[in-house]
């Protein structure tokens, strides 16, 4: 039988404190919360590896460095209330649930929405949601966020987010640059989104978030 515990604290001692994040919420969340429980089956065993897990479709769950940093950069507070957008099976929406308030997960695809909600609900995440929709709509219903990480690359950010974050609110996101990427924050100040250079990384862009193709004769 797999010792998944055992995994799962080798991926924060091997993967995480190395990366110099220490904050004790998200130690705590990502020590507590079993990532193997939000991955398809077929990928159970690969679960704590360090590198982002392809899910098919251009869709990948973020590696653990990275989630972990992004979070770190976030400063998420007790109080806050998050928006995590292309949460996948539900894994950094329990992560963000162990951190926060209340969170809502947006997913594209209606099974993996059902899926990740069955299992945040499996670990006793009463206070997450998983909304079905296109991910550059967010859930307006349920904001404004003070928090929102986008999990997955981005071209451009959609303005149906922006206008989501709550004033003072942060968001993250891996810019697509070239090959490469790039995590950036946003602070909104007086309505405008301010982006400020984190650290690199990388994934696919998500589906919805490319940037219009230029028009040439």
């Amino acid at each position: 039988m797999t010792d998944y515990t055992s995994r799962r604290t080798m991926m924060v001692d091997t993967q995480v404190r190395p990366s110099d994040v220490t904050k004790f919420p998200i130690i705590d969340a990502m020590l507590s919360v079993p990532r193997e429980a939000f991955v398809p089956d077929h990928l159970r065993e690969a679960a704590y590896v360090g590198e982002n897990l392809v899910l098919g479709a251009g869709r990948v769950m973020l590696e653990p460095r990275t989630l972990a940093k992004m979070l770190d950069a976030l400063d998420i507070q007790p109080h806050h209330v998050a928006l995590d957008v292309g949460c996948s099976l539900g894994y950094s929406t329990a992560l963000l649930a162990r951190m926060c308030e209340f969170v809502v997960g947006v997913e594209d695809d209606e099974t993996r929405a059902e899926d990740a909600q069955s299992a945040l609900s499996e670990q006793g995440f009463d206070n997450a949601a998983v909304m079905a929709g296109p991910l550059t709509d967010g859930s307006a219903k349920s904001g404004p966020y003070d928090i929102i990480i986008v999990q997955g690359a981005v071209e451009m950010v959609p303005a149906a987010l922006t206008y989501q974050l709550r004033e003072g609110g942060r968001m993250a996101c891996v810019f697509a640059e070239g090959a490469l990427g790039v995590i950036r924050i946003g602070h909104k100040i007086d309505g405008v989104m301010n982006w400020r250079f984190s650290f690199n990384a990388s994934a696919p862009v998500l589906p919805g978030f490319e940037k219009p193709a230029a028009f040439a004769l």
